[in-house]
């Protein structure tokens, strides 16, 4: 009943011609997006907090972007930050196919731990993470220098299949229950694991 209910849940959402094309595109070039139900719950959260300014760690093939775009401001613009020029490339296709104005999404190349640096502190209402498990720590910590108090952070696959076994103890797995234990450590931070996709965790920041 759990899996056929949470099959149901990951499928409700829907998506439109565009998104469902980006994943395709992802599919081919080898990188794994964010699920039907973390990408709707990213819309969700973007909408919930009247985003004008985001920060996405791991373009990939637009899959997150175009959620995030959906339910940003019209106004709002999205920072997104990839090592991979071709998965970038097929981002802005898909942004393209969607009627993204140019304007909104300012598409950087490079790794996240060089541009981050960079950006303003407490210019963003939500900094969503979906790069190298093993630097999810350190893009915590950015990202509580970025965000605005009562923005948001949300880290995509803080629910892989290992993390409930304490057998396992592989470097990915580890640096996944490290940055699980930060944020609920973290007296700054309201925070909330979402059963979607393979686990969205969710964190707010607050005075």
């Amino acid at each position: 009943m759990r899996e056929t209910t949470w099959e149901f849940s990951e499928a409700w959402a829907g998506e439109d011609d565009v998104l469902r094309e980006a994943r395709a595109r992802a599919s081919e070039l080898g990188c794994v997006p964010v699920g039907p139900g973390g990408a709707a719950a990213l819309r969700v959260l973007a909408a919930a907090l009247g985003a004008r300014a985001v920060v996405e760690i791991g373009t990939g093939t637009g899959v997150s972007g175009l959620a995030l775009l959906q339910g940003m401001r019209p106004d709002g613009i999205l920072t997104t930050v990839d090592v991979e020029p071709e998965h970038q490339r097929a981002a802005k296709e898909a942004f393209a196919a969607a009627g993204v104005a140019g304007n909104r999404a300012r598409v950087i190349s490079g790794r996240a731990l060089d541009v981050l640096p960079r950006l303003a502190d407490g210019g963003y209402d939500l900094v969503f993470c979906d790069g190298e498990k093993t630097e999810h720590t350190a893009y915590l910590t950015e990202a509580l220098r970025l965000l605005r108090v009562g923005g948001a952070v949300a880290f995509d696959g803080s629910l892989l299949d290992a993390v409930a076994d304490p057998a396992q103890r592989d470097e990915q797995t580890t640096a996944v229950r490290e940055l699980l234990a930060a944020v609920k450590g973290d007296e700054r931070l309201v925070s909330s694991l979402l059963p979607v996709g393979d686990g969205l965790l969710v964190a707010v920041k607050r005075a």
